[in-house]
């Protein structure tokens, strides 16, 4: 939503202001009202850029031994929008953990505005955590997120997942150096555990 002046208004629908007011007067313009200082504003729908045909697909896996799954994950994803009547204007394959934040390709992909829906197949395909923090931000510049299988992910990824932040810690409270050797003897005693 989006409130303009009765000017804007007029200068948008390409008419004078005294005929804006007329219709303002007459009851002619939905969402139009006077605030307290007497002006009067139009809550306007705010038209999205962004072409709600067009479709991105973002297929990720957490390594290179999945990356045989990774073609199928893209080619699954464009049937789908396919199926769904979207126009597939890009496909962006990546390989990475997601718990990592800097993933270059997703990062590319969401600022560019060639698309208007983004296909992910599941949720932590596209992130392991802040999903909704990205659904209301693209929500508030008119896009959106498509999640195909709402069904969660297997454990090997999870695992992984567990262990970069495991990583990412450990070299935030004892140094790059020692953290190489305190993540192994987690990652030991993890796999200990798992087996």
């Amino acid at each position: 939503m989006e409130i303009i002046k009765l000017s804007e208004y007029a200068k948008r629908h390409g008419v004078t202001y005294r005929t804006a007011w007329e219709w303002f007067r007459r009851g002619k313009i939905p969402g139009a009202f006077k605030d307290e200082h007497n002006r009067v504003l139009v809550q306007i729908e705010r038209e999205s850029p962004y072409d709600s045909h067009k479709a991105a697909i973002y297929a990720r896996v957490s390594s290179s031994e999945n990356r045989n799954d990774l073609e199928s994950q893209a080619e699954r994803l464009k049937q789908y929008a396919i199926a769904k009547g979207y126009q597939v204007v890009e496909v962006v394959k990546e390989v990475g953990s997601g718990v990592n934040d800097n993933r270059r390709k997703l990062l590319g992909l969401l600022q560019r505005e060639s698309w208007g829906i983004l296909i992910v197949e599941h949720k932590d395909r596209l992130t392991r955590f802040g999903f909704n923090y990205l659904e209301v931000l693209l929500d508030a510049q008119g896009r959106r997120i498509e999640v195909v299988n709402l069904a969660e992910e297997e454990t090997s990824d999870l695992m992984q997942d567990l262990i970069a932040i495991i990583s990412s810690f450990s070299a935030r409270i004892y140094g790059i150096r020692r953290s190489k050797r305190k993540t192994e003897k987690i990652i030991e005693v993890l796999q200990a555990d798992a087996d």
